[in-house]
C-alpha cells in the first residue's frame, strides 16, 4: 500500500512538474487568443490569466513578447534526469522513502527557480501596463479570487457533508 501511495504521489508530482512548466513557456499572443488559455481551468494555472481582458498596446505586445523570449532564453531546462531518477526510484523494486524524499526536493526546488523568474517577467510585463490597464487588471484578478475562494468553500464543505450524511444514517 506504501509503496502504491509512493508511486501515484510521485507520479502526480512529474505530471504537476511538466503541466507548470508547459504553462510557463505560453506566450503573450496566446493569452490574447479568445480561444487560448482562457477555456482551462483557474485552478490549474490562475496566472495564466494575468492579462486577460487588458487591451494592450502594439508597443505593449512587443516589449511583453521580448520579455517572453528572453526569459525562454534564460530559463534552466527542466532535467530528464531528474524525472528519471524519480521513475527509477519510483519503480524500484524496495521503496527508497529517504532518497525519493531527496530527489523531490531537487525537483521542487528547481520549479521554485522557475517560477520566481517567472514571477520576475510578469512583474516587469506588470509594469508595462498604464494605470488604467493596472486597475483593470486588479479588479480582474480580486472577481478571479473570489470565484476561486467560493470553490473551495465548496470542496470543503462536501466532505463534511458526506460524514455528517453517513453518520446520521448509523
Amino acid at each position: 500500500m506504501r509503496n502504491l501511495s509512493a508511486v501515484v504521489i510521485a507520479s502526480a508530482m512529474v505530471v504537476s512538474l511538466s503541466s507548470a512548466w508547459a504553462a510557463d513557456v505560453t506566450t503573450i499572443d496566446e493569452m490574447h487568443q479568445d480561444d487560448g488559455l482562457t477555456n482551462r481551468s483557474m485552478a490549474q494555472n490562475s496566472q495564466s490569466h494575468m492579462f486577460d481582458g487588458i487591451n494592450l498596446t502594439e508597443q505593449q505586445r512587443q516589449q511583453m513578447r521580448d520579455l517572453m523570449q528572453q526569459a525562454r532564453h534564460e530559463r534552466s531546462p527542466i532535467s530528464l534526469n531528474d524525472l528519471e531518477t524519480m521513475h527509477d526510484l519510483v519503480i524500484a523494486e524496495k521503496f527508497n522513502e529517504a532518497a525519493v524524499k531527496a530527489q523531490a526536493e531537487k525537483l521542487a526546488q528547481a520549479q521554485v527557480g522557475r517560477q520566481v523568474e517567472m514571477a520576475r517577467v510578469r512583474n516587469q510585463m506588470y509594469h508595462l501596463l498604464t494605470p488604467e490597464q493596472q486597475d483593470v487588471l486588479q479588479k480582474r484578478h480580486q472577481q478571479r479570487m473570489n470565484e476561486l475562494r467560493k470553490l473551495t468553500n465548496m470542496q470543503q464543505v462536501s466532505p463534511l457533508q458526506a460524514v455528517s450524511s453517513t453518520g446520521s444514517n448509523q
